[in-house]
């Protein structure tokens, strides 16, 4: 039924939004002021300078757990602004 309403992609955005705090813990999650993801790109706003630093270096990481916790490869690529 997801597939055939073409909502699966909306249900795995939510699924990011919620599971973000729970991946990345409640530090990383306060410094974030927003979390979206459009046509399977992940994109954040991160407040802290230093932590934008270090993040931009885990991307890679990033998306990893997330597509391991969704079950498939949706998220392609993460933005971080």
């Amino acid at each position: 039924m997801l597939q055939e309403f073409k909502l699966a992609p909306q249900l795995n955005e939510a699924k990011v939004k919620s599971l973000w705090e729970q991946l990345m813990g409640k530090t990383i999650s306060t410094y974030t002021a927003n979390l979206s993801v459009r046509k399977n790109v992940l994109y954040l706003t991160i407040l802290s300078a230093p932590l934008k630093h270090e993040l931009t270096f885990a991307r890679e990481k990033i998306k990893t757990l997330l597509n391991e916790e969704l079950g498939e490869e949706f998220i392609k690529d993460v933005v971080i602004r």
